[in-house]
């Protein structure tokens, strides 16, 4: 068998462009369509078969060591091309047979994922925000044709525009014609000889674009957003792929979430606790009236409806849920403590004594919340 890089005329250290233009030189002068006779048609095959192993990096690398010489292994016995075979009788449904239509420069662009992080003051109500996506944009110079101006895609000159170059190779039924990928042109039919000096003909270059965004209210940390057509746009200006933007939600320092309802813990001073008073503390959206009736105990809980947070699908907002912390002074002023002893002695509360078993104040406030 001739050796492969001497049927193409390249040094065994040449590179894939080397190949594939001297495949292409090649392939011009001994095409049936120009070159008709017998021999240059035997010329084609060892031509085609010698780019095809040499232009596949794994195939090209058997082939050096001294193995198969075949794009997906070696020989087979003889039959080298058993994959074509394969390809013959079940490729063709898949567009790989005759009259299979070269493949569209124009593909969809890639789907994109920035992340967004949000207060949990931006959840009550939804937030907007302009998010920076460094992203495929439309090539401005080209707007999507990948070529210089002036100029346009030309018909490959090896598969005439099909896209497929056709081959013979020996199988166990005798010579089989397969159909594959035109080396060329890459499939697409055309080649592009003045690509874009922007995009490189690619039609799309890398750039920075703000995208605007609408938060709704309720959304939780890990979930995501779609924005259709907002992702990159394609090769060749092909339809853009879809924008994920994935939702993080710091953590307060005062209030958690839980479902719709905020939850809050109040300390409440032991006088207050047993005298009763209003207060008001600062909410997420504005300030809050409480009144602590006489007598309340830790793990009390006093609920504000309608003050959490609006859900993801719907307009009724939550409650907000404040667990009451009672605080007993632990540092009393002679005067402090003598009045605490002549209170002692009045109420005549009893001592010390085995009760019903508590839980404690958190697990006994988280109880509360889901109970109420």
């Amino acid at each position: 068998m001739a050796d492969h890089y001497e049927v193409l005329g390249v040094s065994r250290d040449a590179s894939l462009d080397e190949i594939k233009k001297a495949y292409r030189k090649l392939a011009r002068q001994l095409h049936p369509d120009v070159n008709p006779g017998e021999e240059a048609a035997e010329q084609f095959k060892l031509v085609t078969h010698a780019y095809d192993v040499l232009s596949d990096e794994n195939s090209r690398r058997r082939y050096d060591m001294g193995g198969g010489d075949g794009p997906g292994g070696g020989d087979f016995g003889g039959f080298g091309g058993f994959g074509d075979i394969f390809e013959t009788f079940f490729g063709a449904a898949q567009g790989g047979g005759r009259g299979a239509r070269p493949r569209s420069r124009r593909e969809r662009g890639q789907d994109a994922l920035v992340r967004v992080t949000l207060d949990l003051g931006d959840v009550v109500f939804g937030a907007h925000r302009d998010i920076e996506v460094d992203t495929a944009v439309v090539c401005d110079t080209c707007n999507g044709s990948c070529c210089q101006a002036g100029t346009s895609p030309v018909t490959c000159d090896i598969c005439r525009g099909s896209g497929h170059v056709q081959r013979q190779v020996r199988s166990l039924l005798g010579n089989v014609v397969t159909s594959q990928p035109c080396g060329s042109c890459e499939g697409y039919g055309t080649t592009i000889p003045n690509p874009c000096p922007t995009c490189a003909g690619q039609g799309r270059v890398r750039s920075r674009r703000t995208v605007s965004l609408d938060i709704p209210a309720g959304v939780e940390s890990g979930l995501r957003l779609q924005l259709p057509g907002s992702g990159e746009v394609g090769r060749a200006g092909g339809p853009n792929g879809d924008l994920y933007v994935e939702v993080t939600v710091n953590p307060h320092p005062a209030f958690s979430r839980d479902g719709d309802d905020l939850l809050a813990t109040l300390e409440v001073a032991m006088t207050d606790a047993i005298l009763g008073t209003q207060t008001t503390i600062e909410g997420l959206d504005g300030d809050v009236d409480l009144e602590i009736r006489a007598g309340v105990q830790s793990g009390d809980v006093l609920t504000i409806e309608g003050r959490g947070i609006t859900p993801l699908r719907g307009t009724q907002r939550g409650d907000l849920r404040v667990g009451v912390q009672v605080v007993t002074p632990t540092k009393l002023d002679p005067a402090q403590r003598k009045l605490i002893e002549d209170f002692a002695k009045k109420s005549k509360a009893p001592g010390p004594q085995l009760a019903q078993f508590q839980q404690g104040l958190f697990s006994k406030l988280r109880d509360r919340f889901r109970s109420h």
